[in-house]
């Protein structure tokens, strides 16, 4: 899901480059002599394929409407890809988008490199005050604002609620629990309790974070993947998976995940409101009301999930930055926002937003939103999206019985502090 960086002073020289060169917008953001808007400007969408992106292509160019001399170039990037994709463009200097949809953790990477416009006192930030503060953290490095908050999100237990009715269940609230729920549901019903994908560590944050571990201590330099709660975190999910509490994969997870889940072939996920719109599509969720949402399981030490979501970028060396600015903007007001919240159940990032009708009626966010004020903050330093390439590997390998717990922390701690020059 997230490939590591190679910053070298040649990486700074092609950042360089880039701006000098630009994207490949086809013209200067305003007409000459107008001041009116013009151009096109080429937007890079990461989000889900089949389903949310056809309501962001939608909204995207509509953009039209406000600016009739602006072409909305819209193109979806898989997710996977994006970050390298991006980031070999600008080295290039050639085919670069001009706005991104930047994952929270890949944007202080992209600002470190010099990919990314400072857009403090540009037009793309407007009402800056209105930002949720854990979803305007993310956009900032050294102490300039690099992106504008498009949606926030978290985590949580996705279930089927028919399933837990025909098998007497109540949703689990610790892992303990979770163990219990899920036998009760095989013995009952012959369904697994809970898929739990394995090739992409995100879904590996929330066991960590409950046990009171983290990847990394950024205020201290400390590498602490590998200490106790790391591994403890990683016995939680293998033990899972080996009791039979849960299947996994090492390949393919979205896709399994979601395929089984839909179906009715397991009765939980663990998931976020990015998933909302797909789930529902499945013959399991032709009637929304099946599908119930809960806090993640607590560990032995807390009850966490991960701080997750998307900002709107800006490529330093577009030609077309007025037009980019303005469509940011456009993107992240409170009224596209409250548009995004009506089809796909995706959290504002605006406080504003929340007073709107369709994010006031909506019933995933009015659970999401809280879960979201207390999720836990991922370091925003340029190396976080890099963090998750090394614990995957040993994440898979443990649900897969391919290494211990203790060895897979510390194979991934060592590859933490080969990445993070002079940290513990």
């Amino acid at each position: 899901m997230r490939r590591g960086i190679t910053a070298t002073a040649l990486v700074a020289a092609l950042a360089l480059a880039a701006t000098a060169c630009g994207s490949d917008s086809e013209s200067e953001g305003t007409s000459k002599g107008s001041g009116e808007l013009s151009g096109t400007v080429t937007w890079w969408d990461t989000s889900t394929a089949g389903s949310e992106d056809k309501v962001f292509k939608k909204i995207a160019e509509d953009f039209t409407k406000q600016h009739p001399k602006v072409k909305v170039k819209y193109v979806n990037v898989p997710f996977g890809d994006a970050q390298n994709k991006f980031k070999n463009a600008a080295q290039s200097g050639s085919d670069a988008p001009d706005v991104i949809r930047s994952e929270v953790a890949w944007t202080p990477e992209f600002a470190d490199l010099g990919y990314l416009a400072p857009l403090d006192g540009t037009a793309a930030l407007k009402d800056s005050d209105d930002f949720l503060k854990q979803a305007a953290a993310s956009t900032k490095y050294k102490d300039k604002t690099y992106a504008v908050p498009q949606v926030i999100d978290s985590m949580g237990i996705f279930y089927n609620k028919k399933i837990f009715k025909e098998a007497g269940v109540e949703v689990p609230k610790t892992v303990d629990e979770l163990k219990t729920v899920s036998k009760k549901i095989k013995d009952k019903t012959g369904k697994t309790g809970m898929y739990l994908r394995g090739d992409d560590a995100y879904w590996f944050l929330s066991f960590l974070y409950g046990e009171g571990g983290d990847m990394v201590d950024a205020s201290s330099k400390t590498v602490t993947i590998d200490n106790a709660a790391g591994v403890k975190a990683m016995k939680v999910v293998k033990d899972l998976v080996d009791s039979g509490a849960a299947q996994t994969d090492a390949t393919d997870g979205w896709e399994n995940m979601q395929a089984s889940f839909k179906d009715g072939k397991v009765a939980m996920m663990i998931n976020g409101p990015w998933a909302v719109s797909d789930t529902y599509s499945g013959k399991e969720f032709k009637d929304k009301a099946n599908l119930g949402v809960a806090p993640v399981p607590a560990g032995s030490a807390a009850q966490g999930a991960p701080q997750g979501g998307h900002n709107l970028a800006v490529y330093a060396g577009s030609k077309n930055l007025d037009a980019s600015y303005a469509f940011v903007e456009y993107m992240t007001s409170a009224d596209t926002q409250a548009k995004v919240t009506k089809e796909l159940s995706l959290l504002p990032t605006r406080t504003s937003a929340y007073a709107k009708q369709d994010v006031v009626d909506n019933e995933i966010v009015g659970f999401f939103k809280p879960v979201v004020e207390t999720a836990v903050e991922r370091p925003w330093i340029p190396e976080t999206g890099s963090l998750f390439a090394p614990l995957v590997t040993e994440y898979t390998k443990v649900l897969t019985g391919q290494a211990a717990p203790d060895k897979a922390v510390k194979t991934t701690g060592d590859s933490y502090r080969k990445l993070l020059k002079g940290w513990k």
